[in-house]
């Protein structure tokens, strides 16, 4: 199977910046596009930002020049550098990537845990 473990999360106030990243795991013979969505409660959960394998990126309305995604593929690791943290920014942030476990495998959408974000004004 397939493992995606986040961290990073905190507690920050308004102004500071924070930095997640997502380790993924176990079975893995490709990974194509990573992201991070998030959920704020009583809200559906969004996209933030997405890398592909590539390095081509897509960014949030809400969080472009504010927000930096990378990836290391060496690691198939992802990172969410988040600078000028706003409380609209408070949210359980989780971590997705679409990996193929073997060569002829399907690719599947997996998700992490999920890491607390919270930002006081």
């Amino acid at each position: 199977q397939v493992q995606l473990v986040e961290s990073g999360g905190g507690l920050v106030q308004a102004g500071g910046s924070l930095r997640l990243s997502c380790a993924a795991s176990g079975s893995i013979f490709s990974i194509n596009s990573m992201g991070w969505y998030r959920q704020a409660p009583g809200k559906q959960r969004e996209l933030v930002a997405t890398i592909r394998s590539g390095g081509t990126t897509n960014y949030a309305d809400s969080v472009k020049g504010r927000f930096t995604i990378s990836r290391d593929n060496a690691k198939n690791t992802v990172y969410l550098q988040m600078n000028v943290l706003k409380p609209e920014d408070t949210a359980v942030y989780y971590c997705n990537a679409y990996v193929r476990r073997y060569s002829n495998d399907y690719v599947g959408s997996y998700w992490g845990q999920g890491t607390q974000v919270t930002v006081s004004s």
